[in-house]
């Protein structure tokens, strides 16, 4: 007969991640749009393991959407999570694809809520950060990653590239 202890300081959670403040970091930060052609920047942070918390290693996907009214992102939510990440004020970037490439590997405390909304006659459960602050942990992020959860610096790690006969150097 084999024996099992119980060991509850390996228990993990399944399911959403409850309402509260996890301490995380930016997983990836690109560029997206919807079926429909809605755009939106979309960011991947993950619950960090290196900070004793629950839900570890679990993904949260915050949106910021461009405006219908005027086509824009709204600069003060941007503005607001890159000095929660702690970017260099007064910085200047190439294009959004540059500064979101800076998001990440930065850590970052997120409070989380668990919202109900509707759409087109249609209920959604959303996962969404609702603050956005300054990393309480000092130092450095050692967190350990997952075989193929590792961060992105660009739109997707799976993203191909298409290549034409000129393109090749033989």
């Amino acid at each position: 007969m084999t024996t099992f202890n119980l060991d509850f300081s390996k228990a993990t959670q399944t399911g959403g991640i409850k309402d509260g403040t996890y301490e995380v970091f930016v997983n990836k930060a690109f560029e997206d749009a919807t079926p429909s052609g809605s755009e939106y920047i979309n960011i991947d942070l993950v619950v960090r393991n290196d900070v004793d918390q629950p839900y570890k290693n679990a993904h949260v996907f915050p949106k910021v959407w461009k405006s219908k009214k005027d086509g824009k992102y709204n600069e003060g939510m941007i503005m607001a999570i890159a000095q929660s990440l702690q970017l260099q004020d007064g910085k200047q970037y190439n294009g959004l694809d540059e500064l979101l490439a800076d998001f990440v590997l930065k850590p970052v405390k997120v409070t989380i809520k668990n919202e109900t909304s509707e759409y087109n006659g249609k209920t959604y459960e959303n996962v969404n950060v609702k603050r956005w602050e300054k990393s309480s942990v000092q130092g450095v992020l050692n967190h350990q990653f997952k075989k193929g959860d590792e961060p992105s610096f660009g739109r997707s790690a799976s993203a191909t590239v298409e290549l034409q006969e000129d393109d090749l150097p033989f």
